[in-house]
């Protein structure tokens, strides 16, 4: 019998309770217990290492490869202005991706077996390795591997590309560590709950990019780009501030607890999805600055970007760590602050 979906004070009461009873009831939690617990219950192969690797080469290979043959022709071809033709190819490739990767999770979720968005708990049910987690997991694992390479080197720099890089090596933590303790199922549901709002965000840069190419103006792409934001702005908070927390974070601090009492690393992968919750919320407030924006009737634009691709100045707290430091990608010199 499928549980009730909780609300948020379900979700803070029951969570604090299950946490604050098995942080008490774990009177032996030290490293030792990790060590022999990691030793027990992890399964991952030297073969399966060297496949994420090799994976992760290969997504760096095919985005150089459908940069220079497709994406940069098209932009091209489209006669984008210089700034937009030098950010087109990286909105244009994780679209690809992000669509691609989001249909066969939709797929996996809705037209097969599996009923772990009707039934977040069901998680839990099973430990065993099917063929289409474990693709998905391979896939995803070497891409966020890929993406936090690519967020430093390949991509355009902008406000959040700091956290951004913490958000790829959190993500990438989960997956690996889900992965090798068969906790795999409740990853299909955490990326399908977050991959739509990528398809939309740069489906929006896109249209963008578009709507004033050639030196014209383009209604049809303007409209596309106005409908995209709206479309991204409501399904971030309805996937990732609504659903994220109320079917996955309850599911995994206390229906997890329910069906495996002695689940290994509890606390550990509850903390990476509650900072991946964090991490949420922060992108919400760029989009609540970028509401803020249309209804001023400003310009429909990214956020994030910097205003002065030259900008001198370190807007992230890291420039307290480092100086700032001249990075130049796609012929457009940016500052980078790692």
């Amino acid at each position: 019998m499928l549980e009730p979906m909780p609300g948020y004070l379900d979700l803070i009461t029951k969570a604090s309770t299950v946490i604050l009873g098995a942080w008490r009831d774990c009177s032996t939690c030290g490293l030792e217990l990790s060590k022999r617990t990691l030793l027990d219950n992890a399964y991952i192969t030297v073969t399966e290492i060297a496949l994420f690797f090799f994976c992760a080469y290969l997504w760096t290979q095919v985005r150089l490869g459908l940069t220079e043959s497709l994406f940069k022709p098209l932009a091209k071809w489209w006669r984008l202005m210089p700034k937009d033709a030098a950010k087109m190819p990286e909105s244009a490739w994780k679209l690809v991706f992000y669509t691609m990767s989001w249909s066969y999770s939709t797929y996996l979720l809705f037209f097969t077996s599996y009923s772990f968005f009707r039934d977040p708990p069901s998680v839990f049910y099973s430990k065993k390795h099917k063929c289409g987690c474990v693709f998905v997991v391979v896939v995803y694992g070497s891409f966020y591997g890929h993406s936090i390479y690519a967020t430093i080197y390949m991509d355009a720099w902008r406000k959040d590309s700091a956290v951004m890089v913490v958000h790829h090596i959190i993500t990438l933590a989960l997956i690996s560590f889900s992965y090798a303790f068969r906790y795999h199922n409740v990853g299909i549901l955490v990326l399908f709950l977050h991959d739509i709002n990528d398809i939309q965000l740069e489906f929006t840069k896109l249209n963008i990019y578009l709507k004033s190419r050639g030196g014209g103006y383009y209604l049809l792409n303007d409209v596309l780009s106005n409908m995209g934001s709206v479309s991204f702005s409501i399904t971030w908070f309805w996937f990732r501030l609504y659903w994220f927390p109320l079917k996955v974070l309850y599911a995994t601090c206390v229906s997890s607890i329910q069906s495996v009492p002695s689940i290994p690393f509890y606390f550990f992968f509850n903390a990476l999805l509650l900072a991946l919750l964090l991490m949420n919320i922060y992108w919400f407030l760029f989009i609540v600055v970028f509401v803020v924006k249309v209804l001023k009737m400003k310009e429909v634009n990214d956020v994030r970007e910097y205003e002065d691709e030259d900008v001198t100045s370190c807007l992230t707290w890291l420039s307290l760590l480092s100086p700032c430091r001249k990075h130049v990608q796609n012929g457009i010199t940016k500052d980078k602050h790692l």
